[in-house]
């Protein structure tokens, strides 16, 4: 007879929970969309710049990857199942679909701005909305994934500029 798994100790209040796994599993969701978007741009990218975007976004894909794992780490810990399936990754993404023709690193840059500034914003909501139910962790966590995001957004605003 199988056992199931243990109540999880965690003293977070059920709400609370539910409250950060919603939160999670979008930006959960969204991570996983720019990731694949962002290796998108890096396997198509074409023109003069190629060779420093082609490095650039491969940076912002490995520190999605993190970012992802964190995010799926702590709605699991929460009692939820990260879901990162691609069917489900691309029916619940909030990210606007990525033009699958872009060969031009100046469109990847503009394009992938726009989504990494759509995130960003997603995220730094769900840090309200996850310290307001209580779990000053998970905002945290949140905390550090905006960091990323606006960090990545600066470098590629620095970009479009020149």
């Amino acid at each position: 007879m199988a056992k199931s798994a243990p109540k999880s100790r965690n003293d977070l209040q059920d709400n609370t929970k539910a409250a950060s796994i919603e939160v999670l599993q979008a930006c959960l969701t969204d991570s996983i969309d720019l990731y694949n978007t962002t290796r998108q741009a890096h396997w198509n990218v074409k023109g003069p710049n190629f060779h420093g975007l082609h490095l650039m976004f491969e940076t912002f894909y490995g520190t999605l990857e993190g970012d992802i794992d964190l995010l799926a780490e702590r709605l699991v810990q929460l009692g939820g199942t990260a879901i990162g399936a691609s069917q489900n990754v691309a029916s619940k993404t909030r990210l606007a679909a990525y033009p699958a023709d872009l060969k031009a690193g100046a469109d990847h840059v503009t394009a992938l701005m726009d989504r990494y500034a759509a995130l960003a914003k997603s995220v730094r909501e769900g840090i309200d909305e996850t310290d307001e139910a209580g779990d000053a962790d998970t905002a945290d966590i949140l905390t550090n994934v905006s960091k990323n995001l606006d960090k990545a957004l600066w470098m590629l605003e620095a970009t479009a500029t020149n």
